[in-house]
């Protein structure tokens, strides 16, 4: 019975390393269909705004925190795929917006501040969109585009008050200063409700629309850059980092598998289902992959070797001192376990504190590195040791030497 387990033991090592290596180099063939590319990758548009203070730094402090929540809304509006907003220091806004298509649009929403103003035949203010619950486009009697506006409570009263002293008078409806439709007050409205019309596209109603539903920005920005990237460069960059990246694994494989032959084998196979673990963490917290993102995947396959590496070399004591293969390997890992750990766990502290104080890419960075770090572990403590025992028990590993013990 024994015998038997000992002859099905190579065929489990192989399928399942057949198995493992044939999914992860399918998905890694494939992975740029699953992984969310940033604006360095993909192009797009890169927008930084500064806000001007008032000298109340409370004040400003909740001015900004609301102007990106606007933002945010607009740009959700947009249907960018994977925007990214964030605050740099104290008073700036960077803004990142890969694949956009319409950057005078995009740039359009993002700026304007969607003051909304009525005003009565002597350019008197009557009545503001601070008070606006909704605005959406529809289309009027004649199939015209129109934006439908409804008032909260407040507001239903003063728009009340208003056509009522104005009732056949022209009441001119302004968005950031600029007249966009000057109607005649035929009757009295109480319900809230009214419509902007000689708007002349579908399109512009609808931008005007989401305009007004996001609010007006409570704090002035003044626009310090803006760059576009075009989807050739993105393209370029992407092409040589994968190009890096490659070349640096088949170094590393090619180093693993001459300095320790069948067990280099095993960390090749280990390093393989690594980088397929990691994108599919990356797919799975929908994370956008960038340059620095590419870069800290690459500093984590250095980690990811180095773990094998301590292992493989306590391995090697073990065998030194005359233990047995099996006996060996157990020993092995539980020895470099600590180690594994320890070196790993600052790098983690590292990648934490940069996500924490640092912002944009360095914060990609961060994220790629931690992730990779976690499945680099995973896949030295749980791959890798599963695969070595089994090839002991299964005698694929003959002699020593099979772990790169020299001299034997």
């Amino acid at each position: 019975m024994s015998s038997k387990r000992r002859k099905r033991s190579p065929w489990l090592f192989i399928v399942v390393a057949v198995v493992l290596v044939s999914l992860s180099v399918a998905f890694l063939l494939n992975w740029e269909r699953y992984v969310h590319k940033g604006l360095d990758l993909e192009g797009g548009m890169y927008v930084l705004l500064e806000a001007e203070t008032t000298g109340d730094a409370e004040r400003d402090r909740d001015a900004i925190e609301r102007a990106m929540t606007i933002i945010r809304s607009r740009i959700d509006e947009l249907g960018v795929t994977e925007p990214v907003l964030q605050r740099e220091g104290e008073r700036r806004l960077r803004i990142e917006l890969p694949g956009i298509a319409d950057q005078a649009q995009a740039m359009d929403a993002i700026g304007r501040t969607a003051q909304l103003t009525f005003r009565g035949p002597e350019g008197e203010e009557l009545l503001t969109g601070a008070n606006l619950a909704d605005a959406y486009y529809t289309r009027g009697e004649y199939n015209q585009p129109i934006v439908a506006l409804e008032f909260d409570a407040e507001g239903r009263e003063k728009f009340a008050d208003a056509t009522e002293r104005h009732l056949g008078e022209v009441i001119s409806i302004y968005l950031d200063e600029e007249l966009v439709s000057a109607p005649a007050v035929q009757e009295v409205i109480r319900d809230g409700q009214a419509v902007i019309t000689g708007i002349p596209s579908a399109d512009e109603a609808s931008q005007i629309a989401m305009l007004l539903r996001s609010g007006a920005l409570p704090v002035e920005l003044q626009e310090l850059e803006t760059r576009s990237i075009g989807p050739v460069l993105g393209e370029n960059a992407l092409d040589l980092s994968v190009a890096a990246a490659s070349i640096g694994l088949l170094v590393v494989m090619g180093f693993m598998l001459v300095y320790y032959r069948f067990a280099g084998v095993v960390a090749c196979i280990s390093l393989v289902v690594y980088l397929a673990l990691l994108f599919l963490v990356l797919m799975g917290i929908n994370a956008t992959l960038t340059l620095p993102g590419i870069a800290g995947l690459i500093l984590s396959i250095g980690m990811a070797v180095d773990a094998n590496v301590l292992i493989f070399e306590r391995i090697k004591e073990e065998l030194e001192s005359g233990k047995t293969v099996l006996v060996a390997i157990n020993n092995g890992f539980d020895r470099a376990l600590r180690a594994i750990l320890d070196a790993n766990a600052t790098t983690v502290i590292a990648a934490v504190v940069l996500f924490v104080v640092a912002s944009g890419p360095v914060r990609g960075f961060a994220v790629v590195l931690m992730v990779g770090v976690f499945s680099s572990v995973l896949t030295a403590l749980v791959l890798t040791r599963f695969f070595l025992r089994q090839a002991a028990r299964s005698k694929m590993v003959r002699t020593p030497a099979f772990l790169g013990k020299k001299g034997v």
